[in-house]
């Protein structure tokens, strides 16, 4: 039989994964200026209905706006490896993994084809609290020269289609959602998300990954 603390345990493990999994809550689309087109909806593939993105086949089905506002189909990066990350400014995992993905693109973004796209994201604990101005400005300061897109909600309702179709194909641990800044997404060369890996993986340490897929 359980006992009343085992019982306890299990109800706040619940609670925690069910507050991480709602966090869209902190930042609607709406409020975000660089994702909302002129006709008040969410930039991104077209849904017809809000499951269409299970039916997407790659990325290149999907639309994003880029640091400055302008949409950009994914079609750019047909036969390209690539790594999509949702940073943040002001995380504990910032320094580190905007100095190690800089240094994964100037290695090999002109040898190999490696692109990297960036998508800033507000959702945890508020620590991409400036605008697409503001964060293009810190880019700088890192010496960015990776793709910088707008800012966009990666969890929820709310959530950019294009992460809710690497949600959809890419799960996680405890849940699909997206749980914290600096989640890796790796892209093969035919748009297809085929890893997934948490915060504390070090850019760097998907150079075993990446290669497997440059040699396909």
């Amino acid at each position: 039989m359980f006992s009343v603390r085992n019982t306890q345990c299990i109800f706040v493990i619940f609670s925690v994964l069910l507050a991480a999994s709602l966090a869209d809550e902190t930042e609607s689309c709406k409020s975000n200026s660089s994702c909302v087109s002129l006709d008040g909806t969410c930039e991104g593939t077209k849904m017809s209905s809000p499951d269409s993105y299970k039916n997407a086949k790659s990325i290149y089905e999907f639309t994003a706006n880029d640091i400055r506002g302008n949409p950009i189909s994914l079609e750019k990066y047909k036969g390209h490896v690539c790594i999509i990350v949702n940073v943040a400014s002001q995380c504990g995992y910032t320094k580190n993994n905007y100095a190690e993905l800089e240094e994964l693109y100037e290695e090999y973004g002109e040898s190999k084809g490696l692109r990297i796209l960036a998508f800033p994201c507000n959702q945890f604990a508020g620590q991409e609290p400036g605008t697409n101005e503001e964060i293009c400005e810190f880019a700088k300061t890192k010496n960015v020269k990776f793709d910088m897109f707008g800012k966009v909600n990666v969890n929820g309702a709310d959530a950019h289609p294009l992460y809710k179709y690497l949600k959809h194909v890419q799960g996680g641990t405890l849940g699909d959602f997206i749980k914290w800044n600096f989640t890796k997404f790796i892209i093969d060369k035919n748009g297809v998300p085929v890893e997934r890996h948490g915060p504390s993986t070090n850019p760097k340490d998907l150079l075993k990954s990446l290669e497997k897929y440059w040699e396909e």
